[in-house]
């Protein structure tokens, strides 16, 4: 008698502790459903209320009429944002770490690219309700760029994850991502047009250009165009002129100094700007035979 009271003392202890997981999976379900709505708007959430089975007047055609709508809004807003920022999104997903009555804690990640840089950002995001104020903040940032010329641009990350500065992050990446280009265009550009001088060792989005004559073997001038990024988010574009002569080359000209190539072109950006300074120096070495 005694071992039957006791094994249905240990099946109620499980029935109860049964119970208690199922009421905590419907209050997560029911929290998870209230976030869902409360972040749904408009003709959006009429269309997933009257699909969850809580009609508010009309038929099914008019509601899923509204839902398509609104994707297609969104769709729009979205292709917008695109245009206007230059950074398009490729995979969002969302984890939700803590919910209360009053505060929600998510973990987010963001994938995407600006231009050929492909990035992937992953961040908490907490909310705070203070009765109709709702204060929001990240933490636990961290930013990863799939990308070879990235030198002048690892102080800034650290700085930003340091910071969780994610409004900092992604108008700096633009601007990074935009000065790239234009040296990218640059390069190519001189490429196409004097091709018996310029070259691209590294592709036309490396930081060197390289400059040489078939007649002149062994004389090369290197351009090296890179791209700086302060821990502060300044984007800086930075142009050298290096020179590559031979000692016998150098000993027909003795009283002329070899760095007066490199800080006349240091001039030249100066007064004409990039494009206008490089074609100079192109003309130069192609000793004008390129049109």
């Amino acid at each position: 008698m005694e071992e039957n009271v006791e094994e249905v003392r240990v099946l109620e202890a499980e029935i109860e502790h049964l119970q208690a997981e199922v009421a905590a999976l419907q209050s997560q379900q029911q929290e998870n459903q209230k976030n869902m709505t409360f972040q749904l708007r408009g003709k959006m959430q009429d269309a997933m209320s009257y699909m969850c089975g809580r009609r508010q007047g009309g038929g099914k055609e008019k509601m899923l009429s509204m839902l398509k709508e609104e994707v297609e809004e969104m769709e729009e807003d979205l292709k917008r944002q695109t245009q206007m920022n230059g950074i398009s999104l490729t995979s969002c997903t969302t984890k939700i770490l803590q919910s209360s009555g009053s505060k929600l804690v998510r973990q987010l990640c963001v994938s995407g690219h600006c231009s050929d840089l492909v990035f992937q950002v992953e961040f908490q995001l907490s909310e705070v309700k203070d009765g109709q104020a709702c204060e929001k903040s990240i933490s636990d940032l961290n930013v990863v760029i799939d990308s070879s010329d990235l030198q002048d641009f690892s102080n800034f990350l650290s700085g930003v994850e340091e910071s969780n500065d994610l409004l900092l992050l992604f108008r700096t990446l633009r601007a990074f991502s935009d000065r790239c280009d234009d040296r990218c265009r640059t390069f190519q550009h001189f490429q196409e047009k004097y091709p018996s001088v310029v070259s691209l060792p590294g592709g036309c989005r490396s930081e060197v250009m390289t400059l040489n004559h078939p007649e002149l073997p062994g004389c090369v001038l290197f351009v090296h165009w890179s791209v700086e990024v302060s821990r502060e988010g300044e984007v800086t574009p930075k142009i050298d002129l290096v020179t590559k002569i031979p000692e016998q080359a150098l000993q027909l000209f003795p009283s002329q100094p070899v760095g007066g190539a490199v800080e006349a072109f240091q001039s030249l950006l100066r007064i004409l700007g990039a494009e206008a300074a490089l074609e100079s120096v192109i003309r130069a070495v192609s000793l004008s035979q390129d049109s």
